[in-house]
């Protein structure tokens, strides 16, 4: 397994390397429009980009771009997001709590109402109950969260005006009206999630239902509730574990969709504006962020089958069964 893990991380960083060459070559080929400054922010300016070689062929600016990221992790400055020339890490600083606001509470309304409905659409399979479930699964799950997004603000935000339709852009996020402004895009957050732990944990709890152990624990005495919370619910979370590592992960990277509907001050609509005002320094750092997240999941998703379920071992690119 270590081996594996050694691989796994390995090719992961050959992976960031080859996505960050391609990138870098890609934004120096763009306009870089230059920003019309005077005095001393203008000579502020020219001599960041003469520390950045900006004025040097590609290879020899790629060369000082890894130079500062791995040494110093500078990203460079800001140049048309945030205040002028200030540094791409600070400025992307204050735009993580708003996405980590809005999203840990869309993970933490998500996990334990999906996994709740999707209990009660396996034990009541092909019941009344378990239609209605279905019907609200593929209803959320086939609608873009842009499309809940825009009906919340209309019908909860403008016509029955129980909640701003934008986010609150204060730094007191304990406050009520952060909170109360938050509302509709932890909704829009949620009913996607809510859809796919629903579906997942039916499909799951169904199939181990049905093996021989459930139907031996149900000859002994047990009632179909008890031997679903006591064996079939425990054992059908190993395939399902990883999406809860994969909702935790996809905290901190924000939606650029919902972010930019309701006007959240964070990551995602950060990157958005990134690439509109072609701030290419912005838009390199996080763009690397998003790569790493992914590559770290992928590697986080294999190994917690390993740890969750002590049978399974993953060594020389094969999974053994102890």
């Amino acid at each position: 397994m270590f081996k594996y893990v050694l691989k796994r991380i390995g090719l992961a960083i050959i992976s960031m390397f080859i996505i960050m060459t391609m990138l870098f070559v890609l934004v120096k080929l763009l306009p870089n429009p230059v920003v019309v400054t005077m005095g001393n922010q203008g000579k502020a300016l020219e001599e960041m980009r003469r520390a950045w070689g900006y004025y040097d062929p590609i290879p020899q600016q790629y060369v000082v771009f890894l130079k500062n990221v791995f040494t110093k992790f500078d990203w460079g400055f800001c140049t048309t997001v945030g205040t002028f020339l200030q540094p791409v890490t600070e400025y992307l600083a204050t735009k993580f709590p708003f996405t980590i606001y809005v999203n840990v509470f869309a993970v933490v309304i998500s996990i334990p109402v999906g996994v709740i409905f999707g209990i009660f659409a396996a034990i009541f399979k092909n019941k009344w109950q378990d239609q209605v479930i279905n019907v609200f699964i593929m209803l959320f799950i086939s609608v873009p969260s842009f499309v809940y997004a825009f009906l919340l603000q209309y019908i909860v935000g403008f016509k029955l005006n129980l909640c701003p339709l934008v986010l609150d852009a204060g730094y007191d996020f304990f406050s009520w009206s952060m909170f109360r402004s938050a509302i509709m895009p932890i909704l829009a957050l949620s009913f996607g999630s809510i859809a796919g732990y629903m579906r997942l944990i039916r499909a799951e709890l169904t199939e181990t239902l049905t093996t021989d152990y459930m139907l031996l624990a149900r000859t002994k005495g047990l009632t179909r509730w008890q031997a679903s919370f006591r064996h079939a619910f425990r054992n059908s979370l190993i395939p399902i574990v990883p999406r809860f590592l994969a909702d935790f992960i996809f905290i901190i990277g924000g939606s650029l969709i919902i972010e930019q509907i309701f006007s959240v001050p964070g990551i995602g609509r950060t990157y958005l504006a990134s690439l509109n005002l072609k701030d290419y320094n912005v838009f390199m750092c996080l763009s690397m962020f998003y790569v790493v997240i992914g590559l770290s999941a992928g590697i986080l998703f294999d190994l917690s089958y390993g740890f969750i379920d002590p049978r399974i071992r993953m060594g020389g690119g094969k999974t053994n069964e102890l």
